[in-house]
C-alpha cells in the first residue's frame, strides 16, 4: 500500500484575511476552485517551489456556523523557516501575536485569523537564545 500527503484543510471565516496571514508566512496561492452549486471556495496555498505541501483554505460563502470556536479539531500546521527570529519579528511587525515565542531559538507558535495553530521551526540547529524572545512570555494558547 502506498500513501502520499495531499494537503491540510482548514475552514476559514474571512478568506482574504486568512490568505493575507498565510502570505505573511511566505505561502502563495497555487490553485483555486469556486463551486457555485455548493457555494464554497477552496484556495490552496503552499511555500514557493513546494506545490505538493499545500494548506487548503475552505471558505463557505454563506458563513460557517459549524466552525468550532478555537479550530483545534485538527492540531496544527508546521513550517520550517530559515531564521526563526526574523520570521517572528516580521509577523509581529504585521500585528500577528506570537503565542509561544522562540525562546529556545528553535520553535514558535502563532495563530491564524481563524485560530489555526501554526508551528514555526528553525531550519537546522537552534539559534542561540536572544532577546527580546528569551524573556518574552507566552500569550494565550497554541
Amino acid at each position: 500500500m502506498t500513501i502520499r500527503y495531499l494537503h491540510t484543510m482548514v475552514r476559514v471565516l474571512d478568506l482574504e484575511k486568512s490568505m493575507a496571514f498565510y502570505r505573511l508566512l511566505g505561502l502563495e496561492e497555487t490553485r483555486r476552485y469556486d463551486n457555485e452549486g455548493g457555494r464554497f471556495t477552496l484556495v490552496f496555498m503552499a511555500p514557493p517551489g513546494q506545490p505538493d505541501c499545500p494548506v487548503e483554505l475552505t471558505f463557505n460563502w454563506d458563513g460557517d456556523n459549524g466552525l468550532p470556536s478555537d479550530s483545534r479539531h485538527f492540531g496544527h500546521l508546521a513550517y520550517e523557516v530559515d531564521d526563526i527570529y526574523a520570521t517572528c519579528a516580521h509577523l509581529q511587525a504585521n500585528r500577528v501575536t506570537i503565542n509561544r515565542p522562540p525562546r529556545d531559538g528553535r520553535m514558535a507558535f502563532v495563530r491564524s485569523p481563524d485560530n489555526v495553530s501554526v508551528e514555526l521551526l528553525q531550519k537546522g540547529a537552534a539559534l542561540a537564545p536572544a532577546e527580546p524572545w528569551l524573556s518574552m512570555g507566552n500569550t494565550g494558547h497554541w
